[in-house]
C-alpha cells in the first residue's frame, strides 16, 4: 500500500509550510464549527481543505513553490521574531541577554558569575549589571 501511495506521488507537489497552515486554519474552522450552530464554518474549513488537497496533489510544481515563496517571505519577520523569542527562552536559565545602553546592542552573558563589567563587541562601551 505504501508504494503504491508513492507512485501515485511521484511528480506531485506534496506537502510544504503553507500546506500546514492550511491545515492548521482548517482545523481551527473545524472545532469553531462544532462550538457554532452557523454552517459556514463547517462549510469553510471544507474549502480551506480541499484548496490544501489541491495544492498537495498537483502537478504543477513551479506554481506551488512560487505560492510557498510568497508566503515564507510575507511571514519571514514574524517567523524571525517568533524564533528568537523560543531561542530566550530556551536559554533564560543560564544566561542573561542585556542591551547596550549607548548602541543598543544585545549582549548574551551567562548568569551566576555575580556583578560584571560588561563590555560591548560592537561599540566598546563597558556597563556594570548582576549576571
Amino acid at each position: 500500500m505504501r508504494e503504491k501511495f508513492m507512485r501515485f506521488m511521484q511528480g506531485r507537489y506534496g506537502a510544504d509550510n503553507l500546506c500546514r497552515l492550511l491545515s492548521g486554519v482548517s482545523m481551527a474552522f473545524l472545532v469553531i464549527s462544532l462550538f457554532s450552530s452557523h454552517r459556514a464554518w463547517f462549510l469553510l474549513a471544507v474549502l480551506v481543505l480541499v484548496c490544501n488537497y489541491f495544492r498537495m496533489f498537483s502537478r504543477n510544481i513551479p506554481a506551488r513553490y512560487a505560492e510557498n515563496q510568497k508566503y515564507l517571505t510575507l511571514t519571514a519577520g514574524l517567523r524571525r521574531r517568533l524564533a528568537g523569542g523560543r531561542r530566550r527562552l530556551a536559554q533564560r536559565k543560564t544566561h542573561h541577554i542585556y542591551k547596550c545602553p549607548s548602541c543598543g546592542q544585545k549582549i548574551r552573558v551567562p548568569r551566576g558569575h555575580g556583578k560584571i563589567e560588561i563590555r560591548c563587541p560592537k561599540c566598546s562601551a563597558t556597563f556594570v549589571k548582576r549576571s
